[in-house]
């Protein structure tokens, strides 16, 4: 596993020894530091695609949810005093289940599909603490992308490059990826991979974060 990493100095509003964030997604890292949250890493190391394989069938939102619970469980049984969040994505469009592009042609596919339809991003959540969640759950945003032209999409995914095979969906809302879209209906940071304001309260609740 990845050597673990101390994040976010700044340190006044935790209360906890120690959150573990099992995500090593840069997004997930920005969003908790700007919001004053003091937190290590470590990667889950879990087989996401044979979790996907046992799970087959069941909806895209509920498996986000999985996801998180799995790589928080996974962090959490090898250090049970920590308190861990786990989170992942996955994206519903036409009826399936979108993964991560493997290239950058099949990048170009993906968003020419999807180009003038709209797409479900789910992002789920877990708290786990002593080896057992103690906390999950998902938020749900509708995206809606334009209508964008050829000669866009060579730009963009020119301009990004192979960054966007980290992304599920093949772009990112905080960079140029925000111009395939003509409507969002939802929480930005759930956009950004975090239901970040229900992982916030659950963290007070828990006595992690100050109320």
């Amino acid at each position: 596993f990845a050597e673990r990493e101390t994040l976010a100095p700044f340190r006044s509003l935790l209360v906890s020894e120690r959150l573990i964030l099992a995500s090593r997604s840069a997004a997930r890292r920005a969003m908790l530091t700007d919001a004053g949250v003091s937190f290590g890493l470590e990667d889950a190391g879990v087989d996401e695609d044979a979790i996907k394989a046992s799970l087959k069938g069941v909806d895209a939102s509920t498996l986000a949810v999985e996801l998180a619970q799995a790589k928080a469980l996974a962090v959490s049984r090898r250090d049970p005093d920590v308190w861990v969040l786990g989170a992942d994505q996955t994206l519903a469009f036409d009826g399936g289940l979108v993964s991560k592009a493997r290239s950058l042609d099949e990048a170009r596919v993906r968003l020419t599909a999807m180009r003038g339809r709209s797409h479900q991003l789910h992002s789920g959540a877990a708290l786990a603490f002593n080896g057992s969640v103690v906390w999950s759950g998902v938020n749900t945003v509708q995206m809606r992308m334009r209508d964008f032209s050829d000669t866009f999409l060579d730009a963009y995914l020119k301009a990004e490059g192979e960054a966007l095979l980290a992304c599920v969906g093949s772009y990112r809302l905080e960079g140029l990826g925000s111009q395939l879209f003509a409507a969002v209906e939802g929480d930005y940071f759930t956009v950004l991979g975090l239901p970040l304001w229900p992982v916030l309260e659950e963290l007070r609740r828990a006595g992690v974060l100050t109320a």
